[in-house]
């Protein structure tokens, strides 16, 4: 399969799971808003999503896939199931301490880390710890899957742990309508979705693994024992944790900021959950898919090959992210209205979110380059200095956050973010670039202007038509003309965009040949 195809097996995969995470947030809008019990669902939610980015996602892509490849290439899958067998004892050890030392101090670590604005409020604060409680155990089931994800990827088997992330989505909307049919008010749905992201974790736990027992590999629970190979393995995983969860970092700082003003964390999460879209289908597409061939490249002595696949990565994900950023910035209000104006969701909360959502559009490109930088560093086992390239980036975040807090409210919250991941953006490309492991080549240095330019003609066409459509987005009317008014909308971006990236030259044709067909 072409690197085309694997990015579309990967980012099909992720956008079904984006897609339902959109119905998942428009019921969860509709039943919640932006009241207390949301701000507190997403508060006690955002912890464990924290953990899984820092045990999970970020070390075991970086550190986990390397050492999993050099094994299948030196000892074949026999040595690589005995390595799994080796870092599962570890792992699983390790993920039950801290889960249990976690749950014990749930009440000092949402006072003093999770939301601190809510400790003023005793009802606010219980509920949240009672959440925190019952999710905290899904960092169990999604680092013990970030892992088999890991070995899937390097076996070339990229479908099972890209689709996995639907099932949080599927239980969640099956959690949400089984709510609304018992009358469940705000507290007791909260209840309801807290349970639902543990079942939905285990659920995806073995989507993977039934996967990974298909791609002949079958390993059982050692006791944990440091090898050198797992002593290698924490080395490069604690810095990539920390890398590898920035953005969630800085979404914990922020919400712990949000926390003293009603309603401001879950406007930021429905914000949020806008743009992750496309981040999630190219942003991890990306990153997902580079690692391993990056790896292979390197290892064979290929830096040819491992400069074409960087070049036509970056190429890749600014050709999808910025029309995406310039399409969120044109048209923010609409996507809201359409998308969560309804129920609890009223339309000065529609107001705020879109404002939210157009400043982190800003920051769209840089949250993705992120992901398409990094696995430079990784595959050549270097996860030091991407990490302290995060924790300056942080740093920046944090300062921003509490000093626009008071000026800007959400919104300097989401500019804070931004500048951090742009932040980060330069330091990583600029590293790379002085050290010659990045060369970028004249393809990528003349379309990067006209993917510019066809995103800037883009927006101001669709701007232009939702202003003179703007009858069809009033809250008055119909859903099914707001959601006609979109779809037309979409219609005349992908037009404008498509057409002047291919009339330019913008885009390869042969890549969008093999994306539409998938290698």
């Amino acid at each position: 399969m072409s690197l085309a195809g694997k990015f579309a097996t990967v980012g099909g995969a992720t956008l079904a799971s984006r897609i339902f995470g959109f119905a998942r947030e428009t019921m969860m809008a509709a039943a919640l808003g932006t009241g207390p019990m949301a701000d507190v669902f997403y508060a006690a939610f955002r912890f464990p999503n924290l953990f899984r980015r820092l045990f999970a996602e970020g070390a075991f892509n970086a550190a986990f896939v390397p050492l999993f490849s050099k094994e299948i290439e030196e000892n074949g899958l026999e040595g690589a199931k005995r390595f799994s067998e080796q870092v599962f004892g570890v792992l699983f050890s390790a993920l039950f301490v801290i889960t249990l030392v976690m749950e014990l101090a749930m009440p000092l670590i949402v006072r003093f880390i999770i939301a601190p604005g809510f400790a003023g409020d005793p009802d606010k604060f219980d509920m949240t710890v009672r959440l925190s409680m019952v999710m905290f155990p899904y960092l169990i089931c999604m680092s013990l899957m970030a892992m088999m994800s890991g070995m899937l990827n390097s076996l070339h088997r990229y479908f099972a742990a890209a689709i996995a992330p639907v099932f949080l989505n599927v239980v969640l909307i099956a959690v949400l309508g089984y709510g609304v049919y018992q009358g469940a008010n705000p507290e007791r749905m909260a209840h309801y979705l807290a349970w639902g992201v543990l079942v939905a974790g285990i659920l995806q736990l073995a989507v993977v693994a039934i996967d990974v027992r298909r791609a002949g590999i079958r390993f059982g629970f050692r006791m944990p024992k440091m090898t050198p190979k797992i002593r290698r393995l924490i080395a490069l995983a604690v810095p990539a944790a920390i890398t590898g969860g920035v953005i969630q970092i800085n979404q914990i700082i922020g919400q712990a900021v949000a926390s003293g003003k009603e309603g401001a964390i879950a406007a930021l999460q429905y914000a949020d959950r806008l743009y992750q879209l496309p981040l999630g289908v190219v942003g991890v597409a990306g990153g997902v898919v580079l690692l391993p061939e990056l790896s292979r490249a390197l290892k064979a002595g290929n830096v040819a090959e491992a400069s074409h696949v960087q070049n036509r990565t970056i190429e890749f994900v600014l050709f999808l992210t910025v029309p995406a950023a310039f399409g969120l910035m044109a048209i923010s209000p609409e996507i809201t209205r359409v998308l969560y104006e309804r129920g609890a969701f009223m339309p000065e909360t529609t107001a705020l979110v879109a404002a939210i959502m157009t400043v982190y559009a800003f920051g769209l490109p840089a949250f993705a380059l992120t992901k398409a930088l990094q696995p430079a560093f990784y595959a050549r086992e270097n996860t030091k200095l991407p990490m302290r390239f995060t924790l300056i980036a942080v740093v920046i975040n944090s300062v921003l956050a509490i000093s626009l807090f008071p000026i800007l409210a959400e919104r300097g919250i989401a500019l804070a973010e931004v500048v951090s991941g742009w932040t980060n953006v330069v330091l990583l490309a600029s590293t790379l670039v002085i050290s010659g492991q990045l060369r970028f080549d004249s393809l990528l240095l003349r379309r990067i202007p006209l993917i510019l330019i066809a995103g800037g003609a883009m927006a101001g066409a669709v701007k232009f038509a939702a202003v003179h459509y703007s009858r069809w987005f009033q809250p008055e009317t119909p859903f099914l003309v707001q959601l006609g008014g979109i779809i037309l909308l979409l219609a005349i971006a992908l037009v404008v965009y498509f057409g002047l990236v291919l009339a330019t030259g913008g885009v390869n044709r042969a890549l969008l040949k093999r994306l539409v067909k998938r290698g």
